[in-house]
Protein backbone atom coordinates (compact mmCIF):
# COMPACT_ATOMS: atom_id res chain seq x y z
CA UNK A 1 0.00 0.00 0.00
CA UNK A 2 1.21 3.48 -0.84
CA UNK A 3 2.18 5.72 2.07
CA UNK A 4 4.57 8.56 2.55
CA UNK A 5 6.59 6.60 5.07
CA UNK A 6 7.25 3.98 2.41
CA UNK A 7 8.78 6.72 0.28
CA UNK A 8 11.17 7.49 3.16
CA UNK A 9 12.00 3.80 3.55
CA UNK A 10 12.71 3.43 -0.18
CA UNK A 11 14.88 6.56 -0.23
CA UNK A 12 16.76 5.33 2.86
CA UNK A 13 17.34 1.95 1.24
CA UNK A 14 18.61 3.35 -2.06
CA UNK A 15 20.70 6.00 -0.29
CA UNK A 16 22.37 3.23 1.70
CA UNK A 17 22.97 1.10 -1.40
CA UNK A 18 24.36 4.05 -3.38
CA UNK A 19 26.67 4.96 -0.50
CA UNK A 20 27.99 1.42 -0.22
CA UNK A 21 28.56 1.21 -3.98
CA UNK A 22 30.33 4.55 -3.93
CA UNK A 23 32.57 3.61 -1.01
CA UNK A 24 33.35 -0.01 -1.72
CA UNK A 25 33.17 -0.25 -5.50
CA UNK A 26 33.60 3.12 -7.22
CA UNK A 27 36.26 4.61 -4.95
CA UNK A 28 38.60 1.58 -5.05
CA UNK A 29 38.25 1.46 -8.84
CA UNK A 30 39.07 5.15 -8.99
CA UNK A 31 42.29 4.80 -7.04
CA UNK A 32 43.40 1.31 -8.02
CA UNK A 33 42.54 1.42 -11.71
CA UNK A 34 42.75 5.20 -12.21
CA UNK A 35 39.21 5.24 -13.55
CA UNK A 36 36.96 7.93 -12.06
CA UNK A 37 34.05 7.03 -14.32
CA UNK A 38 32.15 5.08 -11.65
CA UNK A 39 32.52 7.80 -9.03
CA UNK A 40 31.06 10.29 -11.49
CA UNK A 41 28.29 7.85 -12.41
CA UNK A 42 27.27 7.10 -8.80
CA UNK A 43 28.06 10.46 -7.22
CA UNK A 44 25.11 12.48 -8.47
CA UNK A 45 22.39 9.91 -7.68
CA UNK A 46 23.88 9.37 -4.24
CA UNK A 47 23.93 13.12 -3.60
CA UNK A 48 20.29 13.48 -4.60
CA UNK A 49 19.27 10.51 -2.46
CA UNK A 50 21.28 11.87 0.48
CA UNK A 51 19.54 15.25 0.27
CA UNK A 52 16.13 13.56 -0.08
CA UNK A 53 16.88 11.42 3.00
CA UNK A 54 17.77 14.49 5.08
CA UNK A 55 14.70 16.44 3.95
CA UNK A 56 12.40 13.48 4.60
CA UNK A 57 13.94 12.97 8.05
CA UNK A 58 13.09 16.57 8.92
CA UNK A 59 9.56 16.14 7.54
CA UNK A 60 8.90 12.93 9.50
CA UNK A 61 10.51 13.94 12.78
CA UNK A 62 7.20 15.05 14.22
CA UNK A 63 5.21 12.12 12.80
CA UNK A 64 7.52 9.61 14.49
CA UNK A 65 7.84 11.67 17.69
CA UNK A 66 11.61 11.40 17.58
CA UNK A 67 13.37 13.21 20.40
CA UNK A 68 16.57 15.13 19.64
CA UNK A 69 18.79 12.11 20.34
CA UNK A 70 16.79 9.82 18.06
CA UNK A 71 16.66 12.46 15.36
CA UNK A 72 20.42 12.93 15.65
CA UNK A 73 20.92 9.20 15.19
CA UNK A 74 18.68 9.20 12.11
CA UNK A 75 20.70 12.06 10.60
CA UNK A 76 24.08 10.64 11.62
CA UNK A 77 23.16 7.28 10.10
CA UNK A 78 23.16 8.86 6.66
CA UNK A 79 26.93 9.40 6.78
CA UNK A 80 28.06 6.00 8.02
CA UNK A 81 27.99 2.80 5.96
CA UNK A 82 24.95 0.61 6.66
CA UNK A 83 23.48 3.39 8.82
CA UNK A 84 20.30 3.84 6.83
CA UNK A 85 19.56 0.13 7.14
CA UNK A 86 19.84 0.45 10.92
CA UNK A 87 17.43 3.39 10.86
CA UNK A 88 14.95 1.46 8.76
CA UNK A 89 14.95 -1.47 11.16
CA UNK A 90 14.91 0.48 14.44
CA UNK A 91 13.13 3.75 13.66
CA UNK A 92 10.91 3.33 10.61
CA UNK A 93 9.09 0.09 11.35
CA UNK A 94 5.82 0.96 13.03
Amino acid sequence: MFSYINIFRVVAFFEGISYLLLLFVATPIKYLANDAQYVKLLGMPHGILFMAYIVLAFLYKKDFSWNNKQFGIVLFASIIPFGTFYVDKHYLNQ
